[in-house]
């Protein structure tokens, strides 16, 4: 069994490994810094999005970056907003690659 990161520290780890990929990203809202939920939004900034958020599958133990949310920017961040109603701790993170990386399908992320 493996110990839980903080949100806090899951984030600014994130943010990092995106930052030396070379792909921008920003905190957009900042959540409770040891257990918030996360939210990735990426943006292939031409209108559209799509929402991820970490989905714990009971059957086998793991988790996984799952989506929330795709479509329309505007929808994805009402979505996103909708979200954050129900849990004001939530971090949301805001990727911005014309390519469509957001790196949660590298190793290590989905802790």
């Amino acid at each position: 069994m493996s110990a839980r990161l903080s949100a806090d520290f899951w984030v600014r780890a994130y943010l990092k490994r995106l930052e030396m990929a070379g792909i921008p990203a920003f905190v957009t809202a900042h959540g409770d810094a040891t257990a918030g939920a996360v939210l990735v939004k990426q943006t292939p900034l031409d209108g559209s999005a799509c929402a991820y958020q970490r989905s714990f599958d009971l059957m086998s133990g793991n988790r996984a970056w799952v989506v929330l949310a795709q479509g329309p920017e505007a929808e994805v961040d009402a979505a996103i907003t909708r979200q954050r109603q129900f849990d004001p701790d939530l971090w949301v993170i805001e990727v911005e690659d014309r390519a469509g990386r957001h790196l949660l399908d590298e190793e290590g992320l989905a802790e």
